[in-house]
């Protein structure tokens, strides 16, 4: 017992040992990456304070279950990627994987289906979960990594640095000539989408470009409800030169938008978007866009969450990966200058 009776907690055992409490958490789950003399130490201590007995409870309290959870709104491209990096990150941890999605095969998003999830996962199912692209905050009894997290959301996150991709495919399109340049936004609610509209208004305001509000239109990243807005764009009698849509699906389908339109791109239109799936490779022509490693971000919410799960995560409660531009045959110089 510690002082005045209370239970020995594994913070009272770091304490006597001089170590953290994760550092205590390793020895005390017989992982690696402590020392042998850091370990004597810690046990040690745990024999002095007699925290043997806690463990005992402990762990039939625990009842771990070995899974962890992906919870995504839906099957597209993106979402494959990122699948692809949970396995690999998962690979040979004792981990095994349960997906769970969203039975609407239409695609429509519907505020708080990612809380549903996870209430039905969490301590139950599962030992923790990766949430992408919530509609809002999560919460959850046990450990949650979210990928591409709501606006002001503290939960642990990994994401790409959407403000600088955004700015660097906006200054492309400003290089090449364009001036009106339309942006087709994501979902409102997320910190990505805000970053990525940033990007543009702050490549424009450098450029000495005024920002035209009506060019500026909204999706929510489902490629379905880019269609309507790109039209209205391209149906204007001051069309705009170059579009730079928010998400590569929303921007293939402008490219689709176009060619009904019998525009060519990019000689009457200039097209990028941002995410770099693998389809934007396959266009006709290729989609100039912004690579945010989207295998690296499953990968690094994998790697986070099962550290989460087994008290040992050290590193920064949001992760932020870097991303790159890629210039394909989407974007040309306008046809004025």
């Amino acid at each position: 017992m510690a002082e005045g009776g209370a239970p020995v907690t594994m913070s009272d055992v770091a304490r006597l040992a001089g170590v953290s409490t994760a550092t205590v958490s390793r020895v005390v789950n017989r992982r690696y990456g402590v020392s042998s003399s850091t370990t004597a130490q810690v046990r040690a201590a745990i024999q002095q304070l007699g925290y043997e007995s806690s463990l005992v409870a402990t762990s039939l309290r625990r009842s771990r279950t070995n899974v962890l959870g992906l919870v995504i709104h839906s099957f597209q491209s993106y979402t494959a990627e990122v699948l692809k990096g949970v396995m690999d990150a998962l690979s040979q941890s004792g981990f095994d994987l349960i997906i769970y999605t969203n039975s609407d095969l239409y695609g429509t998003y519907a505020e708080g289906w990612e809380q549903r999830h996870l209430a039905r996962l969490s301590g139950t199912l599962t030992d923790g979960c990766i949430v992408v692209t919530p509609w809002d905050e999560v919460r959850s009894g046990t450990p949650v990594v979210v990928i591409d997290p709501a606006k002001g959301s503290t939960v642990p996150s990994v994401t790409a640095d959407n403000l600088t991709g955004a700015t660097t495919v906006a200054e492309h399109l400003l290089g090449l000539g364009h001036r009106r340049i339309g942006f087709i936004a994501g979902r409102s609610s997320l910190a990505a989408a805000w970053a990525r509209e940033e990007g543009y208004r702050r490549a424009l305001a450098g450029a000495g470009v005024p920002v035209d509000p009506e060019l500026i239109v909204r999706g929510d990243f489902n490629p379905e409800s880019a269609a309507p807005v790109a039209r209205v764009l391209l149906d204007r009698a001051d069309r705009p030169t170059a579009i730079f849509a928010a998400s590569d699906g929303m921007a293939l389908k402008v490219l689709d938008v176009a060619k009904d339109l019998g525009l060519c791109v990019p000689g009457d239109l200039s097209v990028a978007g941002f995410d770099n799936i693998p389809e934007s490779a396959l266009t006709d022509p290729g989609l100039t866009t912004v690579d945010q490693s989207m295998y690296q971000l499953g990968y690094e919410a994998a790697r986070m969450l099962k550290s989460l799960v087994c008290g040992d995560w050290e590193g920064p409660g949001q992760i932020v990966l870097p991303t790159r531009l890629v210039i394909r045959g989407s974007t040309a110089a306008p046809k004025t200058l």
